[in-house]
């Protein structure tokens, strides 16, 4: 993201360039592992005030019924946007560093893996602001680090947390020294992602998100149907042959 003069805050621009880049790049099958990280001292503010308010402001209509509909349907599409990151076909790798607020938490919840610099700070400001988060923090937050309490205490407080205890309660698998380190490191991982097979990768991407909000059961019946195709794919037959050869497999694009 590049917005850094307004601390990468998500105005109308920002959040659609976001989603439209994150699909295309799902779709392209030279693209294995996606990293989403953001230029000046912040990795997001928040939505823009001055968008969100001009989306309330659009959405007026001759009673708050009609209005009421309106604000719904904007914010479906603004959901829509962040949910673009869940939907991606490949692994995607959030990068944070310094404030990451509001609906920079919406963003990384909705990313696979999240890496840290030391110095992030972590806020669902929205309690602050006499609203409740509506653009996936609420539903994605408490599944990603599982500890209801401590998930319940920052969303109801709306207080900032450091990188230290986001890490220790699951919020990221990883905290670095400065975004510098936090993104070598997640350049790092990103390779070995893009080294496996892109069948593989696409399966257990989806069988993940898929098996999160269903049963185990449900889950299982779900893999079993993607691999009884996938089971097929040569890029088995590779794997086996490079470990047996004891070199390193190439797998070919989607």
């Amino acid at each position: 993201m590049n917005r850094p003069e307004k601390l990468n805050a998500l105005n109308k621009t920002l959040i659609e360039e976001l989603s439209k880049t994150i699909d295309d790049l799902s779709e392209n099958p030279d693209i294995r592992c996606i990293i989403l990280n953001a230029s000046g001292r912040a990795f997001c503010a928040g939505i823009d005030v001055v968008y969100k308010s001009k989306l309330l402001e659009e959405s007026q209509r001759s009673d708050s019924a009609r209005t009421g509909i309106q604000i719904r349907e904007k914010l479906k599409i603004l959901d829509e946007h962040v949910s673009s990151l869940e939907r991606c076909k490949v692994p995607v790798i959030a990068v944070v560093h310094g404030l990451c607020l509001g609906a920079g938490v919406d963003l990384i919840t909705a990313c696979d893996i999240r890496f840290c610099a030391a110095d992030a700070i972590v806020g669902v400001r929205e309690t602050r602001l006499a609203i409740a988060a509506d653009m996936g923090t609420l539903q994605r937050f408490q599944k990603v680090c599982g500890n209801q309490s401590w998930v319940r205490e920052a969303t109801y407080s709306g207080n900032d947390i450091n990188a230290e205890t986001c890490t220790a309660h699951g919020l990221f698998s990883r905290c670095l020294e400065n975004k510098e380190k936090a993104f070598e490191a997640a350049l790092k991982l990103a390779n070995e992602i893009a080294a496996n097979s892109p069948v593989a990768l696409v399966a257990a991407k989806c069988s993940t998100v898929y098996s999160r909000d269903h049963s185990v059961h449900e889950g299982l019946d779900h893999i079993g149907n993607f691999n009884a195709s996938a089971l097929q794919t040569e890029d088995l037959q590779r794997a086996v042959m490079a470990i047996l050869q004891k070199v390193k497999a190439v797998y070919p694009k989607l």
